[in-house]
């Protein structure tokens, strides 16, 4: 496999030399039209409105909303991100010219678009397209915070192997490609279903996710090192001689080993201390007797209707006059 990626980046290097010296200017971010991407946004858009509104009312008690607010803006920043990570220009300098640019591509399909999707999902519409049979005992099984932390790190091993890489970028074989990020998702949503997933019964506790969310943060680190200490090219494929914005291909390499770990740690490590806060908040009202906010406040009526209730005072005994 590294063989085929050395080769595959001899021919790119070879055909971009041969390019340049017959006076053909390369320019790195000319506009390329990417149909695909506008289908499967649009598809998903449309898929998404016809179950709110067309399945979601009879899916939901009377009187209960469909979507809410935040929901539906979770859903606008899911697309928004999958559109900008599978477009232009952030794919194409991704997948022909710098490693750094297919670094961020890959931050943002598995950190940041997964939590928006399933945060954009109501409990019922997962539960009216999984059903309560054996789809739904496969999905339990899969979201298992031991079962999906590991898949999803293998598939960041996976996703970093030369061959691979090599083998994703070449435009002669877009199959690997599209398979590759298809793993990547669906492998994110799988690791961040005990976090925010729809269904409840699949959700850690708070403790218990601060831990898994950390563990997550640790394996990403192996990669991340390896990709700032390299010398030399790791990835032939971007070993070419097109440099955009003058990276060599060693600041290339550290520029997204640097996303990869400082990116996706602080990411995680911002949800970790937030939880934390969160906790310890929650824990400090309960030890010192502090009312819910969201209990009713006290009014006029409710005192007189206390004093009404309670028996009157005894009225203090007079002294006897001598």
């Amino acid at each position: 496999m590294g063989d085929a990626g050395d080769a595959l980046g001899g021919r790119w290097a070879r055909h971009t030399e041969g390019v340049l010296a017959q006076g053909v200017e390369v320019d790195p971010f000319r506009f390329v039209a990417h149909p695909d991407v506008w289908l499967l946004v649009a598809f998903l858009i449309g898929a998404y409105v016809y179950m709110v509104r067309v399945v979601g009312p009879h899916a939901v008690a009377v009187g209960q909303p469909v979507v809410t607010r935040r929901q539906v803006w979770c859903f606008a920043g899911s697309m928004a991100l999958l559109w900008t990570a599978s477009d232009w220009p952030l794919h194409d300098v991704g997948e022909q010219y710098l490693y750094s640019a297919h670094m961020l591509q890959h931050m943002m399909l598995s950190y940041f678009l997964p939590p928006l999707a399933l945060l954009a999902t109501p409990e019922w519409l997962l539960r009216t397209l999984i059903g309560s049979g054996r789809a739904y005992r496969v999905l339990r099984w899969f979201c298992h915070p031991v079962v999906a932390g590991v898949l999803f790190n293998i598939a960041v091993m996976v996703s970093h192997i030369p061959g691979v890489v090599n083998a994703s970028v070449d435009s002669s074989n877009p199959a690997t490609h599209y398979l590759l990020h298809v793993m990547v998702v669906m492998t994110s949503l799988l690791m961040w279903m005990p976090v925010c997933g729809p269904f409840r019964e699949l959700r850690l506790g708070t403790g218990a996710t601060m831990i898994y969310l950390f563990l997550q943060s640790v394996v990403p680190t192996v990669p991340a090192g390896w990709l700032t200490f390299a010398e030399g090219a790791v990835y032939r494929a971007y070993d070419q001689p097109v440099r955009v914005w003058g990276l060599s291909i060693t600041a290339d390499q550290q520029l997204a080993g640097a996303i990869m770990k400082t990116g996706g740690s602080i990411f995680l490590w911002t949800i970790i201390v937030r939880l934390w806060f969160t906790r310890f908040s929650a824990s400090y009202r309960t030890e010192n007797g502090y009312r819910r906010p969201n209990a009713a406040p006290l009014t006029f009526d409710d005192v007189e209707r206390e004093f009404a209730a309670a028996p009157p005072a005894p009225e203090p005994s007079r002294p006897l006059n001598g």
